[in-house]
């Protein structure tokens, strides 16, 4: 139940949207033993091979601090490789064999979690609300 205020705020609709569908995707990821962010930043460090953080994070649109706490877990099973440089002031990060098998595995999971989206939701609609959500955030951060 909203009240008239609530029906009104972008930013809750917005959140309460993301919350449902990260929940979706959670229950999916967890049988592959990743959350859907490390997800996200094994399949973005697949696309680029040795990224700083500051990269990532711009990729990732996350803080720094939330990258790292995503990361952890990833470094710490050796799915995520790390090499200092520039005497330790920038880290390159890379996906290890290891990191790109799990990422195939848990891709698996993922697309169960957007097939199950798409059915609850449609998969025009789907597509459509993507494509919109894609095209606020890429507006919205060129304002900045």
């Amino acid at each position: 139940m909203h009240t008239s205020i609530l029906q009104n705020d972008d930013c809750f609709a917005v959140r309460q949207a993301a919350r449902q569908v990260s929940q979706l995707y959670e229950r999916h990821m967890s049988a592959a033993g990743v959350t859907p962010t490390q997800f996200s930043v094994l399949t973005a460090l697949g696309l680029k091979r040795g990224q700083t953080m500051h990269c990532l994070s711009t990729t990732m649109v996350m803080e720094r601090t939330t990258v790292i706490r995503a990361l952890k877990p990833l470094l710490k099973n050796g799915y995520v490789s790390s090499v200092a440089e520039d005497g330790g002031r920038r880290l390159l990060l890379a996906l290890t064999d290891k990191g790109k098998a799990k990422q195939e595995e848990a891709a698996q999971f993922w697309q169960a979690a957007k097939l199950e989206f798409e059915h609850r939701f449609g998969a025009k609609a789907a597509i459509h609300l993507r494509e919109e959500l894609f095209r606020i955030g890429t507006e919205l951060s060129s304002q900045e």
